[in-house]
């Protein structure tokens, strides 16, 4: 990895802790490795959540998503370049929408395409979107991890911690009012937290100046079609929330 690469990882890693709230690093291992329970927990009706206080400076005017794309490359920071993946599968939607979803990582259709979310677990994704009254060209669309795992295997730590600086910079260019946090990794990541989506959805956290709702992922609403109902309360909470009403449907 380059100097220049080196230098704006750190960077969007900075600007992220930034505008989480985070006011200091420690070097202790066990610290790095600790939940985020303390910085991830649900806002509360009638007080500022976690980091609302903070006064964050946002990513510079002069980045745009093209500039996230031209700086991630032909990107060969982690093994995944290696083992059998078509192309990178970066983004997709509105640069300035105010919902962006947020997934794990390209399958087999969205590798061969080059663009998120577009076989049968997008198909859904779409309809989702549909249903709250939001067409798929009005959002933001991406991924934690930019290629794909071999045989669709859960992404690595490694290949978390190179690919995340860069959706950091996605979410900051696009600066949406809700984040949609699709399945396991992606609320982990977001939200560094070891606990299970099944425990993380339902919920509402600040994530900067964003809302960020945790929910299943729509493939594992295809294995698991009874979850479907607890997906519709989330995306309820979504609107809600884009229509400048409480999760809870007030104002």
């Amino acid at each position: 990895m380059s100097d220049h690469d080196v230098r704006a990882e750190l960077a969007a890693h900075l600007r992220f802790f930034a505008q989480a709230g985070v006011d200091g690093l420690s070097r202790d291992p066990a610290w790095r490795m600790r939940p985020a329970d303390a910085t991830a927990e649900p806002a509360a009706a009638g007080e500022d959540p976690p980091g609302a206080r903070a006064t964050v400076e946002h990513a510079d005017s002069a980045e745009t998503l093209e500039l996230v794309r031209e700086d991630l490359g032909a990107c060969t920071r982690c093994k995944l370049h290696r083992l059998g993946r078509t192309q990178i599968v970066y983004g997709v939607g509105n640069p300035r929408a105010e919902l962006m979803f947020i997934g794990e990582a390209p399958g087999h259709d969205e590798d061969i395409q080059g663009i998120p979310f577009v076989g049968r677990a997008g198909q859904l994704l779409t309809k989702i979107i549909e249903a709250i009254d939001l067409a798929r060209e009005d959002v933001y669309i991406a991924n934690v991890i930019k290629c794909r795992p071999p045989e669709n295997r859960n992404p690595e730590p490694d290949e978390v911690g190179s690919c995340e600086p860069f959706l950091f910079r996605q979410v900051q260019v696009v600066r949406p009012r809700v984040i949609v946090a699709l399945g396991t990794f992606a609320a982990q990541t977001l939200l560094r937290t070891n606990d299970p989506i099944s425990r993380l959805r339902g919920k509402v956290f600040q994530f900067g100046d964003a809302r960020l709702i945790p929910t299943f992922h729509p493939a594992y609403l295809l294995r698991s079609p009874d979850r479907k109902r607890e997906v519709w309360e989330d995306m309820k909470k979504v609107r809600a929330l884009l229509r400048g009403e409480d999760a809870d449907g007030g104002r």
